[in-house]
C-alpha cells in the first residue's frame, strides 16, 4: 500500500480487525507484479498517492483483468480521473477512513464502482473541465499546459498544481503565463470561465487522443484482498 513497510502493514490489519475480509499480503508494487500470478486474491489495495502507482496498476491489470483495483489516498479529481483510466473502479480519498476502504473493496467485488459522494461531485467537474477544454484549446495548448489549466479551473494555487503534478512552482508559473497569452485572457481566475464558456457552446465528447497523461505516481506498494 506504501513504500513504507509499517503504512501497508497498518492498513492491512486495520482492515482484518475490522473483521469482513482476510489479507492476503501486505506488497510492494514490485512485489505485487512478481507474485500476483501465484496468488488467490479477489481484490487489490493500491496506494494512488505513491510514487508510480499508476504504472504499477496497469501492470496488475495486465495480469489480471479480472481482479478489482481499489485505489486510497486519492487528493483530487485530476487523480481521480488518472486512476479510472488505469483502471481503478474503486476510489478512497486522502480523508477516508477504514470503513469507508472496506465499503469500496466491497462494492469493487460486486462489480460496482466504489467512491465517495465528494469524489464523484470531484470527478465530475473534472470531466466537465475536460470536456471544456479540449474541443476548443487542443490546437492551441500543450498536453502538460490543458492538465495545469484544467487544475487551475478548478481553482488549485500554483503551489497546489505544482504538488498535484510534482514539478516546481516556477515552471506552473510559466505555464499559466504562456495559458493566458494563448486564451488572451488577464487573468488566471477567468481561467474558469472561459472552460465553462466553451463547455456551454460546443459540449463535444473529448477525443481519446487529447486526455491529458496520466501523471507518474510513483511505485505504490499495495496489499492484495
Amino acid at each position: 500500500m506504501s513504500d513504507v513497510l509499517l503504512y501497508r502493514e497498518g492498513v492491512a490489519r486495520g482492515l482484518a480487525q475490522l473483521g469482513r475480509m482476510s489479507i492476503v499480503d501486505a506488497l510492494s508494487g514490485r512485489e505485487a507484479i512478481a507474485t500476483l500470478g501465484s496468488l488467490r486474491v479477489d481484490a487489490i489495495l493500491l496506494d494512488a498517492s505513491a510514487p508510480e502507482a499508476l504504472v504499477v496498476a496497469r501492470q496488475l491489470r495486465a495480469l489480471r483483468p479480472q481482479v478489482p483495483i481499489v485505489g486510497f489516498g486519492i487528493g483530487s479529481a485530476a487523480t481521480s480521473v488518472a486512476c479510472a483510466e488505469a483502471g481503478l473502479i474503486g476510489f478512497v480519498g486522502r480523508d477516508g477512513t477504514l470503513a469507508e476502504l472496506e465499503q469500496a473493496i466491497e462494492q469493487a467485488m460486486a462489480g460496482e464502482v466504489g467512491c465517495a459522494p465528494q469524489l464523484v461531485a470531484m470527478l465530475c467537474r473534472r470531466v466537465a473541465a475536460l470536456s471544456g477544454t479540449t474541443a476548443d484549446l487542443r490546437p492551441t495548448l500543450t498536453r502538460r499546459e490543458r492538465e495545469i489549466a484544467a487544475l487551475a479551473a478548478e481553482g488549485l494555487s500554483n503551489k497546489e498544481i505544482a504538488i498535484e503534478l510534482r514539478i516546481g512552482p516556477a515552471t506552473v508559473k510559466n505555464h499559466i503565463h504562456n495559458i493566458l497569452e494563448k486564451l488572451q485572457i488577464r487573468r488566471r481566475g477567468a481561467i474558469g470561465a472561459y472552460f465553462r464558456a466553451r463547455t456551454a457552446q460546443s459540449p463535444a465528447p473529448v477525443p481519446e487522443e487529447w486526455q491529458p497523461a496520466s501523471r507518474a505516481i510513483p511505485d505504490g506498494a499495495l496489499a492484495a484482498c
